[in-house]
């Protein structure tokens, strides 16, 4: 009974904490007054509108396109518990994108923040992030990937063997393929076994706790992403300790990191190296953002092949051209996958039209002035993509799904399909290398059918169809 009064006084006591505390997050600060917008309610803001709009087909587009025809480029807003500023346009994106004298550092949620880690290089800024982003860049560089290119390849014959006459989550099993990928880059997991099936299971956890409460209490999702993460870790300290003893020497990415800053330990002030806390939580970094906008970009564009027959057709004749020149039996090569420029125009205009990262958050690191308006150190502020990728001045007719229109070169700052700048994706190469080989594959044997009609969005940093895309797969 006493144990019960406890726990129910423990419970009254964190919600009447948190409601305080949102209280006091939502007095607006003074400074604000002379931006146009709306902070909404009290305490949730326009929270709940903006996560409407989120789910909905054309994700924060609605949200955006109403309030800037309201207030204009520039507006304030109180969402997710935080006064954000929202932007658009190309100059928006050339300020905060580029970092010009450091205006901006990236502003990740908190629980974010906690899992990844205080080295992570998506929590550095200025010379800590330009020495962090090269001392990991060789392995993800194009010659870099060539090593891992026979897996990747044999990965999507075998994922795509196993599609024939079933119905396919195409969400789930981009997720899956995408996952075993890195995971044999990283530390030559396997694709099958005990060991895959931990590390995939903690990063789900981890995945899913990047925009949970910042509540670390037992069974919530920040806590069990928390503890995902340290198990994670222990798997890494594992087998550190097993290369750098000579029981273990592979081929791969976290193997090239070791033998380059071998003599990097805790706390060593060199310039050349990496300690064990920063390769820990770098690669870490490296499975989260290379496994969620791969998955998601992935899977939009098989959907949008299916919706638009002309672009189907068009690419699965580059690439019945490709596999047309080779010799009996031979398979995909390297050098055949640099050799798909409809391929990859097909890649932008899935992350133009999807927009898998609909906004980027940054924090202003000091003040600055924007279209008139002046903007104050520590203020939040997106910059709204979707806009940009929609502006029908750079792409007429924006709701069409068009590849030709990356037949000749943009303006600059008006695609931001791999973000731009001195943070633009570290990935990049990897993504388009998985997606050309698996598309390659699924073009030249496949044709699928969807089972439902539904365009809704998953209500995540990361724009994914919420019914996961559910098709049956035929053979040509």
């Amino acid at each position: 009974m006493e144990l019960g009064i406890l726990l129910i006084f423990a419970l009254l006591s964190i919600l009447l904490l948190s409601t305080f505390l949102l209280l006091h997050l939502w007095i607006s600060p003074k400074e604000m007054e002379d931006l146009p917008g709306s902070l909404g309610w009290p305490i949730v803001g326009e929270s709940f509108s903006f996560l409407s709009e989120f789910s909905s087909p054309s994700g924060i587009y609605s949200f955006m396109k109403n309030r800037q025809q309201r207030y204009g480029k520039v507006f304030k807003s109180f969402v997710l518990g935080r006064f954000t500023i929202f932007m658009t346009g190309r100059e928006a994106s050339k300020i905060l994108l580029t970092g010009k004298d450091g205006l901006v550092s990236l502003n990740l949620f908190y629980t974010g923040q906690q899992v990844l880690g205080p080295t992570s290089l998506l929590q550095t800024t200025g010379e800590a992030h330009k020495r962090i982003r090269r001392l990991i860049a060789e392995p993800l560089s194009v010659d870099g990937l060539k090593k891992y290119f026979q897996f990747i390849n044999t990965l999507a014959i075998e994922t795509l063997d196993q599609w024939s006459g079933r119905k396919i989550l195409v969400l789930e099993e981009a997720s899956t393929f995408t996952l075993k990928v890195i995971g044999n880059m990283i530390m030559s997991l396997e694709p099958t076994g005990e060991e895959q099936e931990k590390f995939r299971a903690n990063f789900k956890i981890i995945s899913s706790s990047f925009a949970s409460l910042p509540f670390k209490i037992p069974g919530t999702a920040f806590h069990n992403g928390i503890k995902a993460r340290d198990r994670m870790y222990a798997l890494l300290d594992s087998i550190i300790a097993s290369r750098r003893s000579g029981k273990s020497v592979q081929q791969d990415f976290l193997e090239s990191l070791i033998i380059k800053h071998s003599k990097g330990g805790e706390g060593e002030d060199d310039e050349d190296k990496l300690t064990d806390k920063q390769l820990k939580d770098n690669i870490l970094t490296l499975l989260v953002a290379g496994h969620d906008t791969t998955t998601a970009a992935l899977t939009w564009l098989i959907k949008f092949l299916d919706e638009n027959p002309r672009v189907l057709e068009q690419l699965r004749e580059e690439h019945i051209q490709i596999q047309a020149k080779r010799t009996d039996g031979a398979t995909l090569t390297w050098s055949e996958v640099n050799t798909m420029p409809y391929t990859n125009k097909v890649i932008s205009e899935t992350l133009r039209r999807a927009t898998i990262l609909p906004w980027f958050s940054r924090k202003a690191a000091q003040d600055f002035e924007i279209d008139g308006y002046k903007i104050k150190k520590g203020w939040s502020i997106n910059l709204d993509v979707v806009s940009i990728h929609h502006d029908p001045e750079v792409f007429p007719d924006p709701q069409k799904f068009d590849p030709t229109r990356f037949g000749a070169p943009l303006r600059p700052f008006s695609f931001l399909g791999f973000g731009s700048g001195p943070r633009m994706c570290p990935g990049i190469n990897l993504a388009k290398l998985e997606i050309c080989v698996f598309i390659h594959h699924l073009v030249t044997r496949y044709k699928w059918r969807p089972l439902e009609k539904d365009d809704s969005v998953q209500p995540t940093l990361v724009r994914m169809p919420k019914n996961k895309y559910p098709v049956v797969v035929e053979p040509l």
